[in-house]
């Protein structure tokens, strides 16, 4: 077992903290298949969100909605691995946070979803 880092102050902790956050999101890509698919079609939705004839709010409407569902599977993921890590046996609270996990996905998803149905009514609309 390797020892945990010493805690970093200034911008030296800023830097770190960059530092990680790019770990992150190399480990969701390289070993997440869903971040990989959801990060596809939010790269795919922001190029054509670019090009709809709408408003600046609900382009903004738009590009949060879809974000939080990579940050909601960001979280996801990091739960499953912590349970997995502290519960490698089947257990009934371990199934239970994943399950609220990807439940939590599934709402980000929906809430995305009413934003762009909201979005497309309002091209045909104009």
């Amino acid at each position: 077992m390797t020892e945990k880092p010493k805690s970093r102050t200034g911008i030296t902790r800023i830097l770190y903290a960059f530092t990680y956050t790019f770990n992150g999101l190399r480990h969701a890509i390289m070993n997440e298949a869903a971040f990989r698919q959801e990060l596809m079609v939010f790269v795919v939705a922001l190029i054509a969100m670019l090009f709809m004839p709408l408003s600046d709010i609900v382009k903004l409407l738009l590009f949060i909605s879809s974000i939080i569902i990579l940050i909601v599977e960001l979280l996801n993921s990091a739960i499953e691995a912590v349970v997995d890590k502290a519960s490698p046996e089947y257990n009934e609270l371990a199934k239970q946070a994943k399950d609220m996990g990807s439940a939590a996905v599934f709402l980000s998803f929906t809430a995305a979803g009413v934003v762009w149905i909201y979005a497309i009514i309002q091209i045909f609309r104009s």
